[in-house]
């Protein structure tokens, strides 16, 4: 018999698949403090919670018989994963559950934007029967543009197609052929701005995706567009769309998030006319909150049961002689992934991972979770992107991941290689660990280099001319970014060329652009593996 702990509010609906084992024992405490859940979790096997109990490092060193903790959410903030990977507990949440309640908020957002539906109920509760004011327009024959095309993303494109409107989506992983049988058309971000009539953004928060949408993009901005944000603060910046309205390129936005919340009471948004805000309410529905308790028992009963799970967001356990052969190479294998990503444009169809030399002899499993996670974090964060998830997402983008061995060393002990290929190209990158220098990126395509992967690099392809180093580094130098280590690779004099450049600061995209109009430079990307 199993007991399972439920410390917060969770509807009995919503738990029923557990209540209703005959091997499952539920007991209901919500309200515990810390000290209360300390003194009982000692005697469960399960603990499932919401966002208000704390599962810390100290309730988890309580609960000797503690497997799973469950999560009836999407965040995770409120448990300490760490400590709980360090115990062997498994941690899942419900990132599911949500989808279709966020997708309905966003059409209700655009619906409101469209015909003014906030603005003029205010007027009418307030006395005055204004219909001139209020002349809306129709989604049918409208452009969507669609910023992200996973779960919600995906949902928000197939209802907007029942509504007569057209599709453009921008996902980084979406590929022609699946934005084809979504009858999608697959869009960079700058086609979109220029062209969508609406715009609704379902991307992560992360560095990339900070302030996607600002100054630049509402400069080319098609007028009269309408953006809704149901997904998170800080993708678009909010202070250059006030200025955007104002100036009349943006007809009017619908935020249902902030960059911090809750916002200033002075906020821009929350007395503009044009603007709808509403306070962070895509999931709150009735439907949504039972969803996601109902998914998350389904997975405390599968781990309980030993049977096959899914949505664990923390590292699964690994025998302990397996975990010190391969604990060392872990975060080369993320930067490996995430330096790959960056090489490459266009959407990944395929990863390969290849192990060189004593790794060849052992489970390399967990190693390739760390190098997927790598691959895919870099777009989807890493708050989304865990080393349970990665397979997981990557099969769900339609990303086929390989993996080879080979005794062949390579002229090092242990050597892997990361290859991502799309439609128009392919890339490798390949590292290895050597003792007393750490981590190294030992090849990068078919150049020999030695970069240690970390901080901010630039990559530059090039022809190999006389003077060249030094037209980058006057480049560089005048716009005030240092350059602290710098690689070249070639493979013939005179031919085709590599150069790594490890600098300070993060190069901002300006500095990119000049760079590529120097003579005899290819292409110059910003690598970032912090």
């Amino acid at each position: 018999m199993f007991k399972v702990l439920v410390s917060d509010p969770i509807s009995d609906l919503g738990i029923e698949q557990l209540t209703a084992a005959s091997d499952i024992a539920v007991d209901k405490k919500p309200g515990l403090s810390e000290d209360e859940l300390v003194s009982i979790i000692g005697e469960y096997d399960a603990l499932l919670v919401r966002s208000q109990t704390k599962v810390n490092a100290r309730v988890m060193e309580a609960g000797k018989q503690l497997k799973v903790v469950g999560r009836a959410g999407v965040g995770v903030d409120n448990i300490d994963l760490k400590a709980a990977t360090q115990r062997g507990i498994i941690v899942i949440n419900a990132p599911d559950g949500n989808t279709i309640t966020t997708c309905e908020h966003t059409f209700a957002m655009m619906m409101a934007l469209a015909r003014h539906i906030p603005q003029a109920y205010m007027k009418t509760v307030g006395g005055e029967w204004d219909r001139k004011s209020f002349v809306g327009v129709e989604l049918r024959n409208k452009v969507l543009g669609v910023m992200g095309m996973g779960r919600i993303g995906s949902e928000v494109a197939r209802r907007a197609k029942a509504f007569g409107m057209s599709i453009m989506g921008y996902d980084p992983f979406l590929t022609e052929e699946r934005a084809e049988k979504m009858g999608v058309q697959l869009s960079t971000v700058d086609e979109i701005v220029r062209n969508a009539d609406f715009m609704t953004v379902h991307t992560p928060l992360t560095p990339e995706t900070r302030h996607m949408i600002g100054k630049a993009q509402f400069e080319v901005m098609k007028p009269g567009m309408r953006i809704v944000n149901c997904a998170r603060g800080g993708i678009i910046d909010e202070q250059a769309l006030v200025e955007a309205i104002d100036q009349g390129i943006v007809a009017g936005a619908g935020f249902d998030v902030f960059e911090s919340e809750p916002p200033a009471a002075d906020h821009p948004f929350l007395k503009h006319p044009k603007i709808i805000v509403t306070p962070h309410l895509g999931a709150s529905t009735v439907e949504a909150q039972e969803n996601v308790a109902i998914d998350v028992s389904k997975q405390v009963l599968h781990i309980l049961r030993n049977e096959p799970f899914v949505n664990a967001v923390n590292m699964p356990p690994i025998a302990a002689e397996l975990r010190s052969k391969l604990q060392p190479y872990f975060e080369l294998g993320e930067k490996l992934g995430g330096f790959a990503v960056q090489q490459i444009d266009g959407a990944v169809e395929e990863i390969t991972v290849t192990y060189s030399g004593d790794l060849a002899d052992v489970d390399t499993q967990p190693l390739t979770r760390h190098v997927v996670k790598g691959v895919l974090a870099h777009h989807l964060g890493s708050e989304q992107v865990n080393l349970v998830n990665s397979m997981h997402l990557a099969d769900g983008r339609g990303i086929n991941i390989v993996t080879q061995k080979s005794r062949a060393t390579k002229g090092f002990t242990n050597h892997i290689a990361v290859s991502l290929r799309t439609k128009q190209e392919e890339h490798l990158v390949a590292g290895t660990l050597l003792n007393g220098y750490g981590a190294r990126i030992v090849q990068i395509d078919k150049f020999p280099v030695d970069v240690a992967p970390e901080g901010n690099l630039i990559l530059i392809s090039h022809q190999d001319k006389p003077g060249i180093i030094g037209r980058v580094g006057t480049l560089l130098g005048t716009n005030d970014v240092n350059i602290a280590t710098m690689q070249v690779g070639r493979k013939l004099v005179g031919g085709a060329a590599i150069m790594v450049l490890a600098v300070d600061k993060a190069a901002a995209k300006e500095v990119l652009d000049e760079l590529m109009k120097l003579p005899d430079i290819n292409t110059a990307k910003e690598i970032d593996l912090y």
